[in-house]
């Protein structure tokens, strides 16, 4: 029987399938696997490199199989599905995994310890109840459209809303069933609110506490919640050859459509790690914003964009350079310094 070098394993909650190629590709053996069974399949197995996708439960099941002595690849998704033949079964996705694995070009997942997983939990959090309180926002604006009350939009005026319905004479007209209602979906948001404040709290304890975080929040437009969460949800840095591919990880580089010795750049792909982009987004836009209210430094990068494009792209523009300051700081472990203003 030949020998197993590259074992490609389909996993799921309950029911995992292997697949074993030797040197050469081809297959050596094809199993169905329990959850319970998995562990001991390849405890028997001699060391070799095991490819899952990298989805959810993947860094978990590859930790287990490296402390078993496997070399574990772990696999974005939409690298696997140009192998997979025809149809889609768990054998065939497995026998995928196996080959994509193999090729000499594929990109692999770094794979994330228990403690990085667990930093990255708190803005994982912080993005749910940021999602329910704007779900709430909008439902309870919505509601009072029914009744003419035309509530002004964004988090800052729900405050006054509140009052407003606390009021006896302005929620007299308001239908009596529908006022306990209202109270109810006030006394949430309010409640969704202490937690987000809570978690922000417990941010900005983290950046204190980090020296990497310190030293990224000298970055202007880069704040503790940004900081922290580059720190705890991106890959080392030294997987990055150049701030320009750390900047193509995140989804900020530009989209291709190239053909015949013709280059065609589209909007930004977006293929990357959505959490750290929006928040550079977010940042970027903050300092176009304060730019364009006090006027930005006189013969800088960003006066020269604001003068020949729109805003929302100055914005994208202005968070791809802050993502190549990332890695540049992260690198070279130094402190943002600004840059002299160029003479017009």
């Amino acid at each position: 029987m030949s020998e197993v070098i590259t074992i490609g394993l389909d996993i799921a909650k309950n029911v995992f399938h292997a697949h074993g190629a030797d040197e050469r590709g081809a297959m050596v053996f094809s199993r169905k696997l329990t959850g319970s069974k998995l562990l001991d399949f390849f405890a028997g197995q001699a060391p070799c490199v095991v490819a899952l996708e990298a989805c959810g439960g993947a860094h978990h099941w590859a930790r287990e199989l490296q402390a078993m002595g496997h070399e574990v690849r772990l696999i974005p998704p939409a690298y696997v599905k140009p192998f997979v033949k025809r149809n889609k079964n768990d054998a065939i996705d497995a026998e995928a995994i196996c080959e994509a694995a193999q090729r000499p070009g594929m990109r692999f997942v770094a794979v994330k310890s228990e403690e990085q997983q667990a930093a990255g939990l708190v803005f994982r959090t912080r993005d749910l109840v940021v999602r329910q309180r704007t779900q709430l926002i909008n439902a309870i604006r919505g509601h009072l459209a029914e009744f003419g009350w035309v509530a002004p939009r964004g988090t800052a005026h729900m405050t006054m809303l509140a009052d407003l319905l606390e009021d006896e004479e302005m929620a007299s007209t308001l239908p009596e069933a529908a006022r306990p209602m209202f109270k109810l979906m006030i006394d949430l948001l309010a409640e969704l609110g202490e937690q987000v404040a809570v978690l922000d709290r417990e941010i900005a304890r983290r950046a204190k506490e980090d020296e990497a975080v310190r030293r990224l929040m000298t970055i202007p437009g880069i704040g503790p919640v940004a900081a922290t969460a580059i720190i705890a949800l991106a890959p080392p840095i030294e997987t990055f050859r150049k701030g320009r591919d750390f900047a193509a990880w995140l989804g900020h580089a530009p989209r291709q459509h190239s053909t015949g010795g013709k280059q065609r750049l589209d909007s930004i792909s977006k293929i990357g790690e959505r959490t750290i982009r929006r928040l550079l987004i977010i940042g970027g836009s903050s300092m176009v914003r304060q730019a364009c209210r006090f006027g930005a430094p006189a013969g800088s990068w960003l006066e020269r964009m604001l003068a020949r494009k729109p805003r929302m792209l100055v914005s994208v523009a202005l968070a791809n350079k802050m993502a190549r300051m990332v890695w540049a700081l992260l690198t070279k472990k130094e402190d943002y310094r600004a840059p002299a203003a160029v003479a017009a």
